[in-house]
């Protein structure tokens, strides 16, 4: 735990969002591997800053595991603490008046809404995409081959197969992605986001 440190307050995030002329917040992906997280979240990240001209980033579960979560394994505690350093980062990005984008299986309800709560304190908004589909079209899919090590017995606690996936009880956004393309998937999202006037 850290001692005799004092936080040093700078720029609101009001005046951050005055200056910057756009809404900070929060868009968090959630779903089996291989449901599409990552796709869709760069196919509307794309759409932010291409046609809205949003200041938008995304953070990928795989992509943080080579640099600030490389210490972490796969174990429910390693899984916590890495939603935690997530959410934490993406608070700092909304804060910045950035859109963040999270794509992580982020298996745990318990730590996505701890993610929540902490936007919810600092006053920013936090929207919750549930990318669904059936374990049998993940599997059928499996990109990476990770399904069929699963199965094996090569990869211990796998998400869906040998640990749980406890999916979210009200996401404002639900994605039944083995019915919608990508671009519909997108406009969902975007659609949302403008009736809340985060956009």
């Amino acid at each position: 735990m850290a001692t005799n440190i004092t936080w040093h307050e700078g720029l609101t995030h009001a005046e951050r969002v005055e200056l910057r002329g756009q809404q900070g917040l929060t868009i968090w992906f959630t779903g089996l591997s291989a449901s599409g997280k990552s796709t869709i979240a760069t196919a509307l990240e794309q759409h932010l800053l291409n046609a809205r001209k949003i200041n938008a980033y995304r953070l990928d579960g795989d992509n943080i595991r080579f640099g600030l979560n490389k210490d972490l394994g796969f174990s429910e505690a390693d899984r916590n603490e890495n939603i935690r350093r997530i959410a934490e980062v993406s608070k700092l990005f909304a804060d910045s008046a950035a859109v963040a984008l999270t794509s992580f299986i982020s298996p745990y309800r318990a730590d996505r809404d701890s993610a929540r709560a902490l936007h919810d304190k600092a006053g920013l908004p936090f929207v919750e995409v549930f990318v669904d589909i059936p374990v049998e079209v993940a599997e059928q899919r499996d990109p990476k081959g990770l399904y069929k090590k699963a199965r094996a017995g090569e990869i211990k606690e796998f998400t869906g197969i040998s640990a749980p996936y406890e999916a979210p009880l009200k996401p404002e956004v639900h994605i039944l992605n083995d019915k919608i393309t990508v671009e519909q998937a997108v406009q969902q999202i975007v659609e949302y986001l403008e009736a809340q006037k985060y956009i």
